[in-house]
């Protein structure tokens, strides 16, 4: 695996002009270009808050609504993303795979660092809608890029063993959106885990975007600190499917030629 990582390290070039190329391909004659990073996230939260803060009326504590929307929907959007268009990276430059060679790993990568692109962006507007509410971060924000890299590291896991299985089943296309829409309802992002009834909360613990989501409102929003032994038990289950997912990329990479 290590010859892998060198080799990926060799081509980091490439990897960054593909990323910026994703970039541009992605909001190429758009007519509001990369602002539709900043839109996706606002306006789900604006139709989060309507439905569930004014109609349905979910308890968040003292914090208004639309931040503890949107600082879960940031980290999740960048998720969502990342899977949406790096499972689909692989088929979609059928063109290069079947012509240049190059670490095919490098094109999901492309579709995460495009989709870090908008987390970025999104992440401004959190700063800014911070300010308008009035909330002051604490010296917990610290902890922030150590919840960042575990979503980053389950993200790409995911997103190369996908991007894999759909040059063999390209039903992975259609999956990949109903997944995500259920998954969505099974993360702490239009409500809070104290709501979540203790029979459930087990199961809740095995979705691996789980706590991460909750931990990054916890040090961005409230304020809260975070038990460390569940960061980093956090991190070793993200790099253990990180691992798992480039592993088994690598391992069908071999025949992506032959099948396109």
């Amino acid at each position: 695996m290590n010859k892998w990582f060198f080799e990926l390290w060799h081509y980091r070039e490439l990897l960054i002009a593909l990323t910026f190329r994703e970039i541009k391909v992605r909001y190429k004659q758009t007519l509001l270009g990369v602002a539709w990073a900043i839109l996706q996230p606002a306006s789900l939260t604006v139709i989060f808050t309507i439905v569930f803060s004014l109609f349905l009326q979910v308890d968040v504590g003292d914090i208004p609504y639309p931040v503890f929307a949107y600082s879960a929907l940031v980290p999740w959007i960048f998720f969502s993303n990342s899977l949406s268009f790096g499972s689909l990276s692989v088929v979609n430059n059928g063109n290069l795979v079947t012509k240049v060679y190059f670490p095919r790993e490098i094109l999901p990568l492309a579709s995460i660092g495009a989709a870090f692109f908008d987390f970025c962006m999104a992440m401004i507007v959190f700063v800014f809608l911070l300010f308008f509410y009035q909330i002051t971060p604490t010296l917990n924000i610290i902890y922030l890029p150590f919840i960042i890299l575990p979503v980053f590291f389950i993200t790409a896991g995911l997103a190369f063993m996908l991007s894999a299985i759909n040059v063999l089943f390209r039903d992975i296309k259609f999956i990949i959106p109903l997944l995500l829409q259920i998954w969505l309802y099974l993360t702490p992002i239009i409500y809070s885990s104290e709501s979540v009834p203790e029979k459930f909360k087990p199961f809740m613990i095995l979705n691996p975007m789980f706590k991460l989501i909750e931990n990054f409102r916890n040090v961005t929003v409230y304020g809260r600190s975070i038990i460390l032994s569940e960061l980093v038990l956090q991190i070793i289950i993200s790099l253990f499917i990180f691992l798992i997912g480039y592993w088994f990329f690598k391992a069908k990479e071999k025949i992506f030629a032959d099948v396109m």
